[in-house]
């Protein structure tokens, strides 16, 4: 088994190591993220990613994870000793995004322990200081 983290998702699919990288079961591929290898490709619902080079992709039985988070267009990170992957958003997803001038909505604490979302100031200025001590 393997952790796919997916933005705030976190799914237990079936994983084998093998020859240096890590092939998944389509079926719990599909459940997770929606989709499917047909024979026009990567398909969820009514959009279908082409995939030229079939024999990348599948391997063992399995789907390649490397390759399919590359044709989805989402980096992975990826840590076979502790079994977990992480799929990122793709370059277009991120995009659109930035093109709102939105930020992501996230909570953080207070010096005195008191937490606080993003979105429950929206459409107030605010001001956010970060430090790091590294």
């Amino acid at each position: 088994m393997l952790t796919l983290i997916d933005g705030e998702r976190r799914h237990a699919i079936g994983a084998q190591l093998a020859n240096g990288g890590i092939q998944v079961d389509p079926a719990d591929v599909e459940a997770a993220l929606g989709w499917k290898l047909t024979r026009e490709g990567l398909c969820r619902g009514s959009i279908c990613i082409p995939v030229r080079d079939r024999a990348s992709l599948v391997r063992g039985g399995g789907l390649e994870l490397q390759t399919l988070a590359a044709l989805l267009g989402r980096p992975l990170a990826l840590d076979t000793g502790e079994r977990v992957a992480a799929l990122g958003e793709s370059a277009g997803d991120r995009a659109a995004s930035l093109h709102t001038l939105e930020a992501p909505d996230f909570t953080l604490p207070d010096l005195a322990g008191r937490m606080h979302t993003l979105s429950d100031h929206r459409g107030k200025k605010v001001l956010l200081i970060a430090y790091a001590s590294w």
